[in-house]
């Protein structure tokens, strides 16, 4: 890697409008107090050189020196110390001391899947110590850097903490724009790029180191292309389907998915491919993909062999390799080799280490069982296994999906490039995604601020691995984390930290997808003061609001009877059970709206108090109703209805409360997290709020 000496990149820098100190260089100690000489002390004297990418830790920064010759001295005996080292110093840079200040770092890195992440936080050295960062991907806009720095913990240091002077943030803001059109012109030029510190104060900001890992080599602007969308009607609904790999002998994943087509009554062509059989298991064969007049084929042979079978698929538009052991077993070779049979016969490839595709309405299917109803939910998923749970999870609780890809290695078909045809899908409604290594960062991020339709994205893998070979704080930001959830603001995209999490927002977007509404706060009511505490605990966790209520509409509850032994406010505890009125919430949700706005309501029930003070089902499912009557009365209002302790249901009622609130367009979870995470993720994607 090559580390450009500061002098020059603040010179670069400064061309973009960051203040830097004034400061000369010398060769040698002997020239640098006639370089110092029309400078004004205290001075600062630093060694560069490839061997001085940390500055401090190699005792090459001598702070706070009063004339040239003093700096001159203090760079002579720099060097020798340096070369007890075994470090030979190209030169010196002598600047003036900047003043003291707030010290902020802003960086840079190339991430290998997103391209430039921007990074701003306080503390110079104990930036990542503290990891008191923002992050976000670049280009930003003013109001990104201006977010970012609300984000830091400790932004209140930057308003004049303890009676000290409030910082310029428009300095600071214009730096951060500075930095990301910097490195977004650098493009892959660059590795690292760091200011640390900039030193702030009520007259500016000061960059008073900068270092470079890379070149200043700009790279040359090519003509901006929007990205096509792929035409994948034929992949979600095939005219034909060929099975590579089934076995006349002993049955394996290829007999399995001739039986799964089988299953499901598929209506087109479906072929097995066999070299000498004539049938499996009631299947035509043929010899091989050259003879298979399809639109789809499925690869389920050994990964050694699955190039050349891909090279016999001229003429067919899509082939997916299930089989496993490219790149994820260590087998990068492999998957070369597969990449360019693919590109050999002219086919786009799916996977491989991927199950392949589910759509109802266009007969594909990877996994066993009837069908489920044709929705508008879609997902792109780089793992099969977590993509057949969320198909048969989210079925069993009344969600219909449109169609379902997974996509495994991503070796050709990338999620960027679904996500795009999706989104232009007017039988999709929202997209999940389940992503691990998206192949395509950089396209992935463009596609989701490109979206029209809510994403909901579940990304595993999200660990500190692959940073431990970093140059500066600023290179720790490789594989991070926190650029996920970046990435998430900057698009509007809804990450979420669970399988049920992404099932449970995909459904809340299924039924409330059409209430995009605005304003602020969450009323939560049901039963027992217990629950509401931790209910509240639970949705500030999430940051989400529990505003209390305007006196008028207190006034109204009181009216309504209720009040007596409990407290009026939100989280509101409200009777519900076996006994009571099963439209005493929907009465008191009305009488609450009608004084003060609330985008989302969250009903909850203690499913365990009916069963335990009552014998029947009736009383849950007449409250459950009066639920539903409630969201078709509040058109302007999400309803969420939460059944606690849902286990202590005889089998069956589960299912009872959650057909009868679905059939009046409410989603149903389990737990208060579940509701708070739907709530969040419609939040972000429907409301464009964080």
């Amino acid at each position: 890697m090559s580390h450009v000496p500061e002098h020059q990149v603040k010179a670069w820098i400064s061309g973009f409008g960051v203040t830097v100190p004034r400061g000369a260089t010398a060769r040698t100690p002997a020239e640098l107090e006639a370089a110092a000489g029309g400078l004004a002390p205290p001075l600062v004297v630093k060694a560069y050189g490839p061997d001085l990418l940390h500055k401090s830790d190699a005792g090459a920064v001598r702070l706070g020196i009063g004339s040239a010759a003093l700096a001159a001295a203090a760079a002579a005996e720099m060097q020798q110390a340096l070369t007890g080292k075994g470090i030979v110093p190209d030169g010196f840079l002598v600047e003036e001391q900047a003043e003291p200040g707030v010290e902020v770092i802003v960086g840079a890195v190339r991430d290998p899947a997103f391209g430039p992440v921007l990074m701003v936080g306080l503390g110079g050295v104990w930036t990542e110590a503290l990891r008191d960062t923002s992050l976000r991907l670049a280009p930003v806009t003013e109001a990104d850097a201006h977010a970012m720095l609300s984000e830091l913990r400790g932004s209140a240091l930057l308003d004049g903490y303890r009676g000290g002077p409030p910082v310029d943030r428009d300095a600071l803001v214009k730096v951060l724009l500075a930095v990301s059109d910097m490195v977004t012109g650098l493009g892959d030029g660059f590795t690292e790029f760091e200011l640390n510190p900039v030193i702030c104060g009520p007259s500016g900001a000061v960059a008073v180191d900068a270092r470079l890992v890379g070149s200043l080599e700009a790279e040359a602007p090519g003509e901006p292309t929007a990205p096509g969308v792929t035409d994948f009607d034929r992949l979600f609904a095939p005219r034909g389907v060929a099975v590579v790999g089934a076995s006349t002998k002993r049955p394996n994943f290829g007999n399995m998915f001739l039986g799964f087509y089988k299953a499901v009554g598929y209506e087109g062509r479906l072929l097995a491919v066999h070299p000498s059989a004539a049938e499996i298991d009631g299947v035509p064969c043929v010899p091989s993909l050259a003879e298979a007049d399809v639109d789809y084929a499925l690869v389920a042979v050994p990964a050694k062999q699955c190039a050349d079978v891909v090279r016999q698929a001229s003429g067919i538009p899509f082939v997916q390799v299930m089989s496993g052991g490219f790149r994820e077993m260590g087998e990068p070779e492999l998957e070369t080799g597969l990449a360019l049979a693919a590109r050999e016969a002219g086919v786009r490839l799916l996977g491989p280490n991927c199950m392949g595709i589910y759509s109802p309405a266009g007969g594909q299917t990877f996994i066993g069982g009837a069908p489920g109803s044709s929705g508008r939910i879609a997902v792109v998923s780089q793992s099969g296994g977590l993509a057949g749970e969320v198909i048969k999870v989210g079925e069993r609780r009344g969600l219909a999906f449109s169609k379902v890809a997974t996509v495994g290695n991503s070796l050709d078909v990338t999620p960027a490039e679904l996500l795009r045809y999706l989104d232009a899908d007017d039988g999709t409604s929202a997209i999940g995604l389940y992503l691990e290594d998206p192949r395509d960062g950089r396209g992935l991020f463009d596609a989701l601020r490109a979206a029209r339709r809510p994403v909901v994205a579940l990304v595993g893998g999200r660990s500190d691995q692959g940073r431990t070979a970093a140059a500066s704080h600023t290179g720790g930001m490789i594989g991070d984390d926190r650029i996920w959830t970046a990435l998430g603001i900057q698009t509007g995209t809804a990450l979420v930290r669970s399988q049920d999490d992404l099932i449970g927002a995909l459904d809340a977007l299924d039924l409330h997808g059409d209430r995009a509404v605005r304003g602020d706060g969450v009323l939560v009511i049901g039963p027992s003061g217990g629950a509401s505490v931790l209910a509240a605990d639970v949705f500030a966790g999430a940051s989400l609001d529990l505003p209390q209520f305007p006196d008028t509409a207190v006034e109204a509850l009181r009216a309504l009877g209720l009040g007596a032994g409990s407290s009026l406010a939100n989280p509101l505890e409200i009777p519900v059970g076996p006994r009571g009125n099963p439209d005493l919430v929907r009465n008191a949700v009305a009488a609450i709206l009608e004084q003060r706005a609330f985008p989302d309501v969250v009903a909850h029930v203690n499913v365990q108090s009916f069963f335990t003070f009552g014998d029947s089902a009736d009383p849950l499912i007449a409250y459950t109703r009066a639920v539903g009557r409630l969201q078709e009365e509040a058109a302007d209002t999400r309803i969420t209805l939460v059944v606690r302790n849902a286990e202590c249901a005889p089998p069956g009622v589960e299912d009872e409360v959650r057909a009868a609130a679905r059939e009046a367009g409410v989603p149903v979870y389990r737990s208060m997290e579940a509701a708070a995470s739907a709530v969040a993720a419609m939040r972000r994607t429907l409301d464009g709020q964080s």
